[in-house]
């Protein structure tokens, strides 16, 4: 048995990138069968997002012309949040979202220079180059006094005792 697996000659990989295939991976080598399973991954990942989201989108604009009844919540036996289906959708909706909001945005906002991955991600949600990634030097509209403000607040609730009776 041995000596036919020796006789065999090898396969080079489907996708002719000089590395032998194997039969058990579609004739692919192990790094063209990875992409190949993560390009599988996320098609099918888009294409849940999208089914959910047209989905989402038609029950919607039904909902404002019929009066919807309420469904009694039962609790399910998988939370959806942590389950696996769940994180792959979540995560899904999130790349959906983040690619719609903000498109690929390599210049600065300021100077219109190229900046590429040295860009500099400020808080009003633009992109900067290394000079103008300072708020003082890009007009910044964000309110930095305000958020300071709420973590303060959050991280320091007010503590207030009971009002005792004096005898």
């Amino acid at each position: 048995m041995a000596e036919e697996h020796r006789c065999q000659a090898p396969r080079l990989c489907a996708n002719n990138c000089g590395f032998f295939g194997n039969p058990a991976m579609q004739d692919l080598c192990s790094k063209c069968y990875r992409d190949l399973q993560l390009k599988e991954q996320q098609s099918s990942n888009v294409k849940l997002a999208l089914n959910q989201t047209l989905a989402s989108s038609s029950s919607s604009s039904s909902a404002a012309a019929v009066v919807a009844t309420p469904l009694p919540i039962t609790p399910s036996p998988v939370d959806p949040a942590t389950s696996e289906e769940g994180k792959v959708v979540a995560e899904a909706k999130r790349m959906a979202v983040a690619a719609a909001a903000q498109p690929q945005v390599s210049r600065c906002s300021a100077c219109r220079r190229r900046v590429g991955l040295t860009g500099f991600n400020c808080r009003c949600g633009m992109t900067f180059c290394g000079s103008h990634r300072y708020p003082e030097q890009h007009a910044c509209g964000f309110d930095f006094k305000a958020m300071g403000r709420d973590q303060i607040s959050k991280a320091n609730p007010v503590v207030k005792a009971d009002k005792l009776n004096k005898i």
